[in-house]
């Protein structure tokens, strides 16, 4: 049997190393357009910063390594121009000799990865923009840093690379400003936890320009501009375009393949395409979302290696199937980690889901034990099922290991309040007995129990303050005047039963903790005393720091393109 793979990094090499390893026997042959196989798409930001300071770290294997191992054919520069499915051939041309050929195969599998959007705009072609997707594009900003020793840069886009070039920009002394039509960066996660990510790259003195729409590129002898729409360009000494992905399905269209949303490439559960002996995977193909069952885009190198395996199975004539993808991730910006899974709060309630959440502020580990760092997680349920939908963590330590239990959850199709029941690992230095991931389930057991009612943020502006309701902050005095909401009254819990008759009956109590526990506690002494009471979903902290992110970001697009206010 001959298999021939188009595309070498991720799913490709998984794919052609697991063929190998079931049929000895196979001749495969993989042709890969750019200089360099199996090599780490997520790591290439961290050269240009000089975090990997070795070239050759950013590649598992090589072409020579992956023949001395496996005996498989491993074409670099060869770009396969199309398909021919009756025949079974495809052609194909070496880029380094233009000579052109044909392959024929048994089997076929697509992993052409995607491609960096590039946007049909002025100045696009500008020799100081970039895009980062390859390592001769990893290669050609560095040479640009090295040769030119730029002082600043416009990120044009704030998700995974963005973010990413970002943080090795500034690690490098250069400024940078991310500029993106959106008013949030990381569409992962909702735009209240994105506050926190926010907060973190102005700390470390990334300008964020959100809401800005970019309408070209001007290149001259000193710099570039960054064209906006309504305000005064951005003047930078180079710019990276990071605006998002598409699917590289050029030669399964013109093949007559089925394609997906968005031009993605149809693939069924064993990652076979609409065409017999032909399988495609990674993050050109079209997947199951598997919380929502929609069909999604999720390029992420996790799931494009498990296609891979599955499809190499399926190829050497066994029976493997993949479950769909619910987008689980993570990443570093500067001192910070966010990650996420599943759905966030914005796309549940998009696919119609009549979606709740928790939101709490533990500890990393026991509290007791020196060092211990606040997180924030974000659990997103479905009403009335309990349904377990999705999670967002921000945090300094301990937020992948939380996010990996939430992640087996969701696929183990766990109820949300089952969250409470897991046996989870604890030693002071490492969690509490009580781990956040339990205190996230003990919330949502007591909402679906009837314990504990909320009100959330997005409720704020809509509160009576023509006294209907009671609103009431159980901090301390101390913290009450560092900062409150207008209209909370300041009832210390600890104060609570003994001030009752402060609070006139009848009326729904809205209360407010730093955290949200103290007010948890406040909200059952009343509820205890016949009051209807709510409880605030995250705490004035989590509050303090979305009102102040939403206020900047606005200050910014009120003031244009002001390098004060962008500061």
């Amino acid at each position: 049997m001959k298999i021939v793979i188009v595309g070498g990094v991720a799913g490709g090499a998984t794919a052609a190393a697991r063929i190998r390893r079931l049929d000895e026997q196979a001749e495969i042959v993989v042709f890969e357009r750019s200089g360099y196989i199996s090599y780490a798409n997520c790591g290439l930001p961290y050269y240009i910063g000089g975090i990997i300071d070795d070239p050759e770290a950013l590649t598992l294997q090589t072409p020579e390594s992956f023949f001395s191992r496996f005996r498989i054919q491993m074409k670099v520069h060869h770009t396969v121009l199309a398909i021919h499915p009756e025949q079974k051939t495809v052609t194909v041309q070496n880029t380094e000799t233009g000579e052109s050929f044909e392959e024929s195969y048994d089997k076929l599998l697509l992993a052409p990865g995607a491609k960096p959007v590039l946007p049909d705009l002025p100045g696009i072609d500008s020799s100081r923009l970039f895009s980062l997707r390859t390592v001769e594009d990893t290669f050609r900003i560095k040479a640009f840093i090295r040769q030119n020793k730029p002082r600043s840069a416009v990120i044009v886009g704030g998700g995974f690379i963005g973010l990413e070039v970002a943080e090795n920009l500034r690690e490098q002394g250069i400024e940078v400003t991310i500029v993106q039509r959106p008013k949030q960066l990381m569409n992962p996660f909702d735009s209240d936890m994105a506050a926190f990510i926010h907060a973190e790259a102005r700390k470390h003195g990334v300008k964020l320009a959100l809401g800005f729409s970019v309408e070209g590129f001007a290149e001259d002898a000193d710099g570039i501009s960054v064209l906006l729409k309504d305000n005064a360009p951005l003047r930078a000494d180079m710019v990276l375009l990071a605006i998002g992905v598409s699917p590289e399905s050029t030669l399964a269209k013109q093949a007559g393949l089925e394609l997906g949303i968005k031009g993605s490439i149809l693939v069924n559960d064993r990652m076979e395409t609409s065409h017999p002996d032909i399988y495609a995977v990674g993050d050109a193909v079209q997947v199951q979302h598997a919380v929502t069952g929609e069909p999604a885009l999720i390029a992420l190198a996790g799931p494009a290696n498990k296609q891979g395996r599955i499809a190499a199975d399926n190829i050497c004539g066994g029976d493997s199937r993949y479950k769909g993808s619910q987008g689980s991730s993570v990443i570093q910006v500067f001192d910070l980690t966010a990650a996420a899974t599943g759905l966030n709060e914005t796309n549940a309630r998009k696919a119609g889901l009549d979606a709740d959440t928790v939101i709490l502020s533990p500890m990393n580990h026991a509290g007791y034990y020196p060092g211990g760092k606040l997180m924030v997680m974000k659990v997103v349920f479905e009403r009335n099922t309990n349904r377990l939908l999705g999670a967002q963590i921000v945090g300094y330590a301990g937020v992948d290991k939380r996010i990996d239990v939430l992640a087996t959850a969701i696929h183990a199709e766990l109820k949300a309040t089952r969250l409470k029941d897991l046996d989870l690992a604890y030693a002071p230095p490492y969690s509490s007995a009580k781990d956040p991931v339990n205190m996230a389930g003990f919330l949502i057991d007591n909402i679906a129990s009837g314990k504990m009612k909320q009100w959330h943020l997005a409720d704020l502006p809509s509160l009576p303050r023509d006294g209907s309701v009671t609103l009431l902050d159980t901090r301390t005095e101390e913290e009450y005047a560092l900062g409150h909401i207008d209209g909370f009254q300041n009832i210390p819990v600890d104060d609570l039963r003994r001030r009752l008759d402060e609070i006139e009956p009848g009326k729904p109590v809205y209360v407010i903790c730093q955290s949200g526990l103290r007010s948890y506690i406040a909200s059952r002494i009343l509820e205890g005393n016949g009051f209807d009471a709510y409880n605030f979903a995250g705490g004035f902290r989590f509050y303090d720091a979305v009102a102040h992110d939403r206020a900047l970001i606005e200050q910014v697009l009120a003031c244009g393109m002001d390098q004060h206010a962008l500061a």
